[in-house]
């Protein structure tokens, strides 16, 4: 498995789109049309970049991921968006989308100092994914889904040295 973050483009915006979750985990994740439309809408606002990407296991796309950031912050780093397709699923393609995208992350913006994502409150499998990274609930929520952070200083297996 040779897991790889390229960004979402011209040349593989269609493919992106095409992607999907089984029908039972639809509710838990954003389709890629609605994370792609973040991009030029911008509903957290005016100063928040979106980033969208294409997880791709050599040249198969098997997911889709979106970084969400304010680049003069420490703590404004988020992670939305992720899903592996249905198809892709039970591989290991999530556990190490996670770690690439927080790797990606840290070695672009080096004041980063937390990450934050959101989690359906139902969808167990991801709680647990997010759990094993080092990531803990906030005991915040933003309609059905509770904010998780990883705090970099903290976190051994993402420590600066990447």
């Amino acid at each position: 498995m040779a897991v790889q973050l390229k960004a979402v483009t011209r040349d593989n915006w269609e493919e992106a789109l095409a992607l999907k979750v089984s029908d039972h985990q639809q509710v838990f994740v954003p389709s890629v049309a609605v994370s792609l439309a973040k991009v030029f809408i911008k509903p957290d606002g005016k100063n928040v970049e979106y980033l969208p990407f294409a997880i791709y296991d050599n040249e198969t796309m098997v997911g889709f991921i979106m970084h969400a950031y304010e680049e003069s912050t420490s703590n404004m780093y988020w992670i939305n968006g992720f899903f592996i397709d249905h198809i892709h699923q039970n591989k290991g393609y999530g556990k190490q989308s996670m770690i690439e995208m927080i790797r990606w992350i840290l070695q672009r913006f080096p004041q980063c100092q937390e990450i934050r994502l959101t989690v359906h409150k139902e969808n167990e499998i991801a709680r647990r994914l997010y759990k094993d990274l080092g990531f803990f609930p906030l005991g915040q929520s933003v309609g059905d889904e509770e904010i998780m952070k990883l705090e970099i200083s903290k976190s051994s297996l993402f420590g600066r040295k990447i």
